[in-house]
């Protein structure tokens, strides 16, 4: 089997593929913290890499088989080096084969594992970090159905036996509009407490809509053809929705250790997104269907199960997920996210629809007149922690929390927010008790929403 390194240096050239140099023996790292990335298929896989970090090496080790995706990953990175504003400056050492992972176990120039791309695959690559002592920082989701998820139990334990961190990539809990939004349900004066709700009426609610074509750093996003097979990505209802019933329950029960006895799963639905030919052509810059998407395919147009939602209880609150995949955003339009949650004195909402330019905004309407428990909220007591808020009135009882425009850092920032906590999490030891219980609660959710949807 092949064997090949390559040496992306600090200034950032592009690299493919053909340009070899092979490196015998890793050089040894003096700082805390050395990143390995595996068969980095996602390009969220590069995003993390954006920003540097005092306590990472700055020599990222990759262990990948070779292809296309592994050229996005490098070009990603390289075009982080060369930027004008603010470069970076890591280096890349490639290892390729289709031995890839077993070259990264033996070698082991690293003591965290960075995965994101085909999720189906994802926890057999977890667990193989695990059980040679190699800390993992993955991309959600972390499994895609409940075979995997019962690895993920076995993993966990693993990895709280040797004291291991194992992690994924919650960037949603970094948006300034959900951040208050919890803010503001944490306070009986304004929101009272949290309604029950029921089937039809839930108490919390999050949708999310995506687009399959879009930009990332600027430039056009090409997706590997494997993300439009479901056996290997997920359907919609294990993907996307890991963010939001993470929300839910970071919003809804904060630092309370949750079990999956808490939850209750009452329905959930899959649909498809259809491409033709030439939107799959845009998105993947691929002529054809390849081989195993035509399982899929008819007419020429190709079903991707992109699309699902879920109604199920926590701790006995009604809670709707739904997440739903078109082929492009609107002019000017990005993906979007809705989310409410009902308080017995006030309803919390966020929107980010044409009206609110596409930005996120968050809007409060009062049931019991609280109007100056609000304002006092907003302009006095949250003012130590976020300078410049301010709240416009937009009806009786209505107004609309302004968030000023330093706070709206965007998508791609927050990965660099997450990862920024969970190397305080490797440093200092200090991940609150609470993250893998509901980690693993918020995985059962996820895979049992996919049974449901697939008994009918």
């Amino acid at each position: 089997m092949k064997n090949t390194v390559l040496v992306a240096i600090a200034a950032g050239i592009l690299l493919s593929c053909e340009n070899k140099e092979t490196v015998s023996q890793a050089p040894e790292s003096t700082s805390e913290i050395t990143i390995m990335s595996l068969d980095p298929g996602h390009f969220h896989a590069g995003l993390i890499h954006k920003s540097m970090y005092p306590q990472v090496d700055s020599t990222v080790y990759v262990f990948a088989p070779e292809g296309a995706e592994l050229k996005d990953y490098m070009n990603r990175l390289a075009g982080y080096n060369n930027r004008e504003e603010d470069p970076t400056a890591w280096n890349l050492q490639v290892t390729t084969g289709a031995d890839y992972l077993e070259k990264m176990i033996s070698a082991k120039p690293g003591n965290v594992m960075m995965v994101a791309g085909k999720n189906d695959r994802k926890i057999d690559y977890i667990s193989a970090a695990i059980s040679n002592g190699i800390n993992v920082y993955a991309d959600k989701p972390l499994v895609i159905d409940k075979s995997g998820f019962q690895k993920l139990l076995k993993v966990y334990d693993e990895a709280g036996k040797k004291d291991l961190l194992l992690y994924d990539i919650m960037t949603e809990r970094f948006e300034i509009s959900t951040i208050l939004q919890k803010e503001l349900s944490l306070v009986p004066a304004v929101f009272g407490e949290l309604e029950k709700g029921t089937l039809k009426n839930p108490a919390i609610t999050k949708e999310s809509v995506h687009h399959f074509f879009k930009y990332v750093s600027g430039n056009p996003l090409v997706r590997p053809d494997w993300f439009f097979d479901t056996d290997i990505e997920g359907t919609g209802i294990v993907d996307v929705t890991t963010h939001l019933v993470d929300l839910i329950q970071w919003e809804a029960f904060p630092e309370v250790t949750l079990d999956t006895t808490d939850v209750e799963m009452l329905t959930a639905k899959l649909w498809p997104t259809v491409l033709d030919s030439v939107q799959f052509n845009m998105v993947t810059g691929k002529a054809e269907y390849s081989d195993f998407l035509q399982k899929n395919v008819a007419d020429n147009r190709l079903s991707v199960n992109s699309n699902g939602e879920m109604n199920y209880t926590l701790k006995g609150v009604h809670s709707k997920v739904s997440v739903v995949w078109n082929f492009q955003a609107p002019e000017g339009a990005a993906d979007t996210h809705y989310s409410l949650m009902r308080g017995t004195k006030a309803n919390l909402i966020i929107q980010q629809g044409e009206e609110e330019g596409y930005v996120a905004t968050l809007y409060v309407e009062l049931l019991d007149g609280q109007d100056e428990a609000l304002s006092t909220l907003i302009k006095e007591k949250l003012q130590d922690r976020f300078p410049g808020l301010d709240l416009e009135k937009t009806g009786e009882g209505k107004y609309k929390v302004l968030i000023p425009e330093k706070y709206h850092n965007g998508h791609e920032a927050h990965f660099a927010q997450v990862t920024e906590k969970y190397l305080e999490y490797f440093s200092k030891k200090n991940m609150p008790s609470w993250e893998v219980p509901n980690m693993i609660v918020k995985y059962y959710t996820t895979t049992e929403a996919l049974e449901k949807a697939e008994e009918k």
